[in-house]
């Protein structure tokens, strides 16, 4: 229950706290630069670590009071709520099997939460922790980056003007060579969670960075999944999730238009890539070209004419990239930045969240909850789709 007398009012920064992402994890620094870059959150407490010593060391390295580093998500909700000048969201940046437990107990303490991706390491929690969130009347914010990339947010909008007519085909692909061999048993921490099906889930190379491809080809098309057929694989020795996946999609139909048609690549062991994130969609009047790697560029191709690259900020980029950019084009942003761009939207749903408050901007996106069930639903359906040998497969929404 939240204390009465907390304050979430002010025009400060926002009070955060964050769950994991102590000394050697990866994205936990990624979510404290990307919070910061706007300068609309403070973070005042942590439970960075399951050992004592290192979240308390953690905490220490970050300029946490002595007194807001806790041992525990659970000890922290329960402290911050009733705490005057307790936090007012939590960033959980844990491996994908605390997700459920720790947003559960932010939720009900009532205190929103910004979490990593994917939702939760199983499907039945995915369902449970968004029947929590709506329950609770609080946000939850899902960091799929991507989706806070300008020229992203570029090319939703041109699918949504119509500029390329009916969809008719969405290719995403997302190929990495970093487990290329058996590094899980060299005991490199990240290699090692995510190859765990106890803590990362079902999915291998599907959850991790499938669900980005996935995630990216809706948010953009705006279509709906019908049905998908995937094939999965462990080619690495011993692996016990899949480190590649070939997965084809048929979406819903719109409209007198023939239903789309994709598909989506997500691999770990292609030698060469590093974070080649690729999405293209093609409809009736033209086409569109995105790479995460050159993430300010975006080619688009009118049918019968010349292929036309648009920059983030320079001609043709409109509105909707143009309220997620921070510096003049020709000034490279990415990664952080649209991390940041998720922040900043999570900023200001919080806001306005407040009491007396305004009405939210209705520009304002961010993945939600919803968002997330459905990538963990995606997951579940390639891992039973894959069992069946590649049988058409619904997702158990």
């Amino acid at each position: 229950m939240v204390s009465a007398s907390r304050s979430q009012e002010g025009s400060g920064p926002i009070r955060i706290g964050m769950v994991g992402g102590g000394q050697g994890a990866f994205i936990g620094a990624v979510h404290r630069i990307a919070s910061r870059i706007d300068g609309e959150f403070q973070l005042v407490a942590g439970a960075l670590s399951s050992d004592p010593k290192r979240a308390a060391a953690s905490a220490a390295e970050l300029g946490i009071e002595a007194d807001r580093s806790y041992p525990s998500f659970a000890a922290m909700a329960k402290a911050e709520a009733k705490r005057v000048d307790g936090i007012e969201a939590v960033a959980i940046v844990t491996p994908n099997h605390v997700h459920w437990p720790a947003a559960k107990a932010f939720l009900e303490a009532g205190i929103h939460v910004i979490c990593d991706k994917p939702l939760t390491s199983t499907l039945a929690d995915a369902k449970k922790l968004a029947a929590l969130v709506k329950k609770s009347g609080k946000l939850f914010v899902l960091t799929h980056n991507y989706t806070g990339y300008p020229m992203v947010r570029q090319a939703r909008e041109m699918v949504q003007s119509g500029k390329l007519g009916n969809i008719r085909l969405v290719h995403a692909e997302y190929p990495q060579d970093w487990l290329t061999n058996d590094l899980e048993k060299t005991g490199q921490k990240q290699a090692s969670w995510r190859t765990d099906p106890k803590q990362s889930g079902a999915g291998g190379a599907t959850g991790d960075i499938g669900t980005h491809a996935y995630n990216l080809a809706r948010f953009v098309s705006g279509l709906e999944l019908d049905a998908l057929s995937a094939d999965l694989d462990a080619f690495v020795k011993g692996r016990r999730v899949d480190d590649n996946a070939h997965i084809m999609l048929r979406f819903k139909k719109k409209g007198a238009a023939p239903a789309a048609k994709g598909m989506i690549w997500a691999s770990q062991v292609a030698p060469g890539n590093e974070n080649a994130l690729k999405l293209r969609i093609y409809g009736e009047k033209g086409g569109l070209e995105w790479e995460q790697e050159h993430p300010n560029h975006l080619w688009y191709t009118p049918f019968g004419e010349e292929k036309r690259l648009i920059t983030r900020g320079g001609a043709g980029a409109g509105d909707a990239a143009a309220r997620v950019s921070r510096v003049p084009p020709g000034h490279p942003e990415g990664y952080l930045e649209g991390f940041a761009n998720i922040y900043a939207e999570a900023a200001r749903a919080i806001r306005a969240a407040r009491p007396k408050s305004g009405k939210l901007d209705k520009n304002v996106i961010f993945p939600t909850a919803a968002d997330g069930v459905e990538g963990v639903a995606f997951v579940d359906a390639c891992v039973k789709s894959a069992k069946a040998n590649a049988k058409w497969t619904k997702l158990a929404l």
